[in-house]
This record gives structure tokens, C-alpha cells and sequence, in this order.
């Protein structure tokens, strides 16, 4: 997480608090020293402690995942049917007249408790609640009590404190998650820039390596030819060409996204063998993890220098497991040319006799 969302994540995580303490507020305090005071006005004063019991284990549940930095998640939306469902029940009991009066404690209380578990939910929905809450209040009043005109006037003035502060906290809860959103997207895309950035180096570097590689071998014979030091017709140059020939097409073969790259090169050397005339078989048993690119080479090499100058006939034979990998060729070459490996897990073993040669490289992985 970089420092931005860090920031946004600490802005969330006080705005909640600052709610809930507020929540705590409005219904341990405001709330139940208003119900204490109006008690004597209640007819049935069970219900409203039951409403005021309901609200407060909501409220305890979200001190819980403050604490553990958790959010509602599936238990959101039986919350909230549970402080509609107080809200019900304290309105339903509620005096006559006594609507959005300090009697009327929940008025205020339950649209908080509300709020606490809508808090990381888009806008939309918070002001749906704060509306079925409200709706509720007014429905009660206009279904089971005396509507006056003063009555009506009372409800929508304390309409305006009770569902205006809470709106406004939805709003700047709102407002953070869209921020919170956009620095996440630029983060995204930040990353990716980034990543495009490392492929495209990693790219550059990859092809300055492959031309040094070239230059070490391809390029002195390019030169001997350029100048005339080197004869086309020498079959010793004509060789080493094919080799080389095999080389670059062993190189290009390497930046090929395959499910099997070590296969994949040895086709690519065989094509070199086969445009000169020779016939190739390839015969493959077994499956092996991908070697790195270094053991690669060196399996294949041995394979690219019998193919590339073999003269009517090639057998090539890769046998593999996850504990070793093993490239086989037979080819009537002239003379073989010794292969060292570069990479310590790789042994090379060449024979040749009656214009017949035999090589072998096995790689076995350190950890087998």
C-alpha cells in the first residue's frame, strides 16, 4: 500500500469513529436521558427500552469491527432491518402529539445507528435509509395520531437537524470513497506504467545481449566475407555459417511466449537442417520443468552443431522428468565440435566414429 491510500485508508477509518462516537452520543446519552425524562408519558415503556436495546447492539457490533478493522460485510443489511425495525416498534408505541418531540427520543437516534453500518456504502443508499427512516416517522404520524398543522410544521423542522446532519456525514463519506477510488485507479495505472517501463528495459537489454552474443561469433564471419579473407565456397565457412545460422534462429526462438521453450528452440534448429536437405527426426518422451535460458543453451547447443552440419540425416531424442532432462543427437556430421557448458548443472558428452556422431547433454536441477 503506497502512501496515498494510506492516507485515504486513516481518513475512512476516523470518519468511522467519529461517526460511531457520535452514534454513542446520540443514543446512550441524548437518547436514553430523553426516554428516562419522557418515561412517565409512555404507555408501553418496554418497548421503547427493547428499541433502545436494539440500537445499542448494533452499536456494539460496530465497536467490535472498529476495533478489529473490519467491515459489516453479509451482517450489514440485518442491521439495518434491525434499526428500522426499533424504529417501528418505538413509533408504533409512541404518545399521541408526541411526535419529533423530546418524548420522540428516537427521532434523532436511529438515522446515527443507521449511518454506522451504511458508512462505506455508496450515497444512493445511506439517503435511501435516511428516506425510510423519515418515511416511517411520517407515516406513524399521519396513520395513528391527530395531524394539525403545528404537528406538521414540528415534524419537518426537526426533519431538517435529523436528517440533515447525517446526510451530511453521508456526503463526506461519499466523497472520500470517490477520492479513495480515484487514487486507487491512478495507483493502478501508475503500476502499470511501471510495469510497461520494466518490460520495455528488460526488452532493450535482452536484445543488446543477444546482438553481443552475435557479435562474438556471427560478426567475424560476416567480416571475413565482407572482405574476401573468408570463401563462400570453403566448406570449413559454409559450416561455420550454418552454425551461426542456427545460433540466430536459436535466439529469436528464446523470446517466444511457449509452453515448452526447450522444444520450441530445437524445432527452430532443425529448420536449419532441414531447408539444407537433411532429414530430421525429432522423437520427444517425458515432461520436465522449464530449464532457465542459460541451460537451455547448453542442452541445445550440442544439438545445433550436429544439425546445422549433419550432412543427409539427424535423430534428435529430448527425455524428461522433474529430475532431469536429457538432449540426444545422432547425425552423420563430418567432426564434432566440443561443447562446453557454461552452467555447472549441465554435462555435455560427445562421440563420434565412422562419420557418425553422438552427443548428449543432461541438466539436473541443483535442487534434485
Amino acid at each position: 500500500m503506497n502512501g496515498g491510500e494510506a492516507t485515504h485508508d486513516q481518513l475512512r477509518r476516523g470518519l468511522r469513529i467519529a461517526v460511531l462516537l457520535v452514534a454513542i452520543l446520540t443514543v446512550d446519552v441524548l437518547g436514553t436521558s430523553n426516554l428516562v425524562r419522557g418515561l412517565k408519558s409512555h404507555d408501553l415503556p418496554a418497548a421503547q427500552f427493547a428499541a433502545l436495546a436494539a440500537l445499542n447492539a448494533v452499536l456494539a457490533v460496530e465497536v467490535v469491527l472498529v476495533v478489529r478493522r473490519r467491515p459489516w460485510g453479509a451482517a450489514r443489511w440485518p442491521a439495518v432491518a434491525l434499526v428500522l425495525s426499533a424504529s417501528a416498534l418505538a413509533y408504533l408505541t409512541l404518545p399521541d402529539g408526541k411526535t419529533a418531540t423530546t418524548v420522540d427520543w428516537l427521532f434523532g437516534a436511529a438515522n446515527w445507528a443507521g449511518i454506522v453500518v451504511l458508512l462505506d456504502r455508496p450515497l444512493r443508499t445511506m439517503l435511501a435509509f435516511l428516506l425510510a427512516h423519515g418515511s416511517l416517522a411520517l407515516a406513524n404520524l399521519l396513520l395513528f395520531h391527530d395531524v394539525s398543522r403545528g404537528v406538521l410544521a414540528r415534524f419537518v423542522t426537526g426533519s431538517v437537524t435529523v436528517i440533515g446532519l447525517p446526510l451530511c456525514v453521508a456526503v463526506v463519506a461519499a466523497v472520500l470513497g470517490r477520492i479513495g477510488a480515484r487514487a486507487a485507479e491512478a495507483t493502478r495505472e501508475l503500476e502499470r506504467l511501471r510495469t510497461a517501463e520494466a518490460v520495455a528495459a528488460g526488452a532493450h537489454n535482452r536484445r543488446k545481449q543477444r546482438l553481443t552474443e552475435l557479435a562474438d561469433t556471427a560478426v567475424p564471419l560476416l567480416t571475413g566475407l565482407a572482405d574476401g579473407s573468408l570463401a563462400p565456397s570453403d566448406p570449413l565457412v559454409q559450416r561455420e555459417c550454418a552454425i551461426e545460422a542456427a545460433r540466430m534462429r536459436r535466439l529469436f526462438a528464446e523470446t517466444d511466449a511457449v509452453e515448452n521453450p526447450l522444444l520450441h528452440e530445437l524445432r527452430h534448429c532443425a529448420d536449419i537442417a532441414d531447408r539444407k536437405g537433411v532429414e530430421v527426426d525429432l522423437d520427444v518422451r517425458g515432461q520436465w520443468p522449464v530449464p532457465p535460458v542459460a541451460v537451455r543453451r547448453d542442452l541445445t547447443d550440442a544439438a545445433l552443431t550436429a544439425l546445422a552440419t549433419a550432412g543427409s540425416w539427424a535423430r534428435v531424442t529430448v527425455v524428461g522428468s522433474p529430475g532431469l532432462v536429457s538432449v540426444n543427437v545422432v547425425a552423420d556430421c563430418a567432426e564434432p565440435i566440443a561443447s562446453t557448458p557454461g552452467t555447472p548443472d549441465v554435462r555435455i558428452e560427445i562421440f563420434d566414429g565412422d562419420g557418425t556422431v553422438w552427443m548428449e547433454a543432461q541438466w539436473q536441477p541443483a535442487e534434485n
